[in-house]
């Protein structure tokens, strides 16, 4: 397996989100496609949803890329927020950590409040002011013996 990246459906606010995702996280964005980039948008997609964002991607660190997408109605779609997802992300340094979980948390959820944990990590979950659940982590480096 090469990756896995996670991929993020919302209802009309994908750019809001990735504005705000990638405020914490940096990077540009690889990709962002509207619905009315599509061949043939204008005979499948209301007028309403023509700016909504059919695809983006932010790349995540070295390897990974968070992606998402508005899932409209007019397609038969129809997202319902839960806690059956939730997005690890392994930091760097306790500083990144640190950063990263203050700013997802920011107008969201503290679930975990993010500190030392008996396995020898930094961790924390949240959910941000969009309804996505995060799980932050940074594994202390292990002492040789």
């Amino acid at each position: 397996m090469k990756s896995v990246n996670p991929y993020l459906n919302f209802n009309g606010n994908t750019e809001e989100a990735f504005k705000f995702y990638k405020s914490i996280f940096g990077g540009e964005f690889v990709i962002l496609q509207r619905f009315k980039d599509m061949p043939g948008a204008e005979k499948m997609t209301p007028p309403n949803e023509m700016n909504r964002i059919m695809h983006v991607s932010l790349p995540l660190g070295k390897v990974g890329m968070l992606m998402g997408s508005d899932a409209p109605e007019s397609r038969g779609m129809k997202v319902a927020f839960g806690n059956s997802v939730n997005i690890s992300i392994e930091a760097e340094s306790e500083e990144e950590a640190m950063r990263l979980f203050k700013g997802l948390s920011d107008k969201g959820k503290v679930v975990m409040p993010i500190g030392k944990q008996f396995w020898g990590a930094m961790y924390g979950m949240c959910t941000d002011k969009f309804g996505i659940n995060w799980m932050i982590n940074y594994a202390y480096p292990q002492a040789m013996g």
